[in-house]
């Protein structure tokens, strides 16, 4: 492969992890609004369009009024108020579409041309693969919220979170394969360094499936003090016995306290990464990287914690999110430099 082709791959690589970005960003924001069940229809082609006539809107108005949600949650919502909730899940799904066409139409042209390295083909194939199939899962969360729920399953929306998490994985790596590799002043990588930043990396990604869980329970509106929750470590209410091991997942209040355990220690052990780095033989990419990711956590707990104390408003909620991919992506590239010859 050329350095033209590798360009080509690279730069649509970055295009996606920038359509990714917004359409969980806004996904995000669909969620804090409560407007992810606005829609009760899933139509992958015909629904690209909004109701078009009056008619149309009252239509899918009184499709909505019949689920459990527009019956508790938003009891006597009107047409104008509906129409809002029904803009943000709208654009969330059309923003899904788009990035389903621009992680499968590229790919396919550059493989058409031979601009796709050999060992990277069947990697980067499961992009539109992976999108294809967060389309249904999105619409199987969606419809766990129809009949029964007055909100969607935390299961079915953490499962369809950490599938956006698993897209932007692949497209970011495969995107630093092809970038410059920074090497200079660096020894061979040792075992335990490497190790400890996967460690990072895993507890990264736990932490933010965590807090899917936070969301899909809304968790964050209550115990809303730090660093105790109700004056207490382990607040009230953190076991319900008759849940059994489901406690830590349909708790909400087991859910926020786990979270924010995760996410300090997270942040901790990223910042003690960070000191130990600069103190460290390694090369300067690496450092930029480790760095990078000490600043990325210390901004999002602060972020987390100003969102909880604040009631989770959407613009700091959104933020909050928008940030965890933020530190998600400092550590694949931190993780990705450290397979190389990077530390002493």
């Amino acid at each position: 492969m050329t350095s033209h082709s590798d360009r080509l791959v690279r730069r649509w690589l970055l295009w996606s992890i920038t359509a990714i970005v917004l359409v969980v960003v806004v996904g995000g924001a669909t969620r804090l609004t409560e407007s992810g069940l606005s829609i009760t229809e899933w139509r992958p082609v015909t629904g690209v369009l909004p109701p078009m006539s009056h008619a149309a809107w009252v239509d899918a108005f009184t499709r909505y009024l019949a689920i459990p949600e527009a019956q508790s949650v938003h009891l006597g919502i009107t047409l104008p108020k509906f129409q809002m909730l029904y803009w943000w899940e709208w654009v969330h799904r059309l923003l899904a579409r788009l990035v389903g066409l621009v992680l499968a139409v590229p790919y396919f042209v550059l493989l058409a041309k031979g601009h796709i390295r050999p060992e990277h083909r069947w990697r980067l194939l499961l992009l539109p693969m992976l999108t294809l199939a967060q389309g249904a899962l999105g619409w199987y969360m969606v419809s766990s919220g129809l009949e029964t729920r007055i909100n969607v399953s935390p299961y079915r929306l953490t499962a369809h979170l950490g599938m956006a998490l698993l897209i932007y994985g692949i497209a970011l790596w495969t995107a630093l394969d092809l970038g410059r590799h920074d090497t200079g002043g660096g020894q061979p990588a040792l075992p335990g360094p490497r190790r400890r930043f996967r460690v990072a990396l895993v507890c990264v990604i736990i932490t933010m499936l965590s807090g899917a869980f936070v969301a899909g329970l809304d968790a964050g509106t209550m115990y809303n003090t730090f660093p105790l929750m109700g004056g207490r470590v382990v607040p009230i209410g953190y076991h319900i016995a008759d849940l059994g091991w489901r406690n830590a997942f349909e708790n909400p209040i087991a859910a926020q306290f786990n979270h924010r355990v995760l996410a300090l220690s997270t942040a901790t052990l990223i910042l003690i990464l960070a000191v130990l780095t600069r103190r460290t033989n390694v090369a300067p990419a690496l450092r930029r990287a480790v760095t990078a990711a000490g600043l990325a956590v210390i901004l999002q707990v602060a972020l987390g914690i100003t969102t909880l104390l604040l009631v989770v408003p959407v613009v700091l909620g959104v933020l909050h999110q928008a940030t965890g991919l933020l530190v998600l992506g400092t550590m694949i590239v931190v993780v990705h430099r450290s397979r190389r010859r990077s530390i002493a």
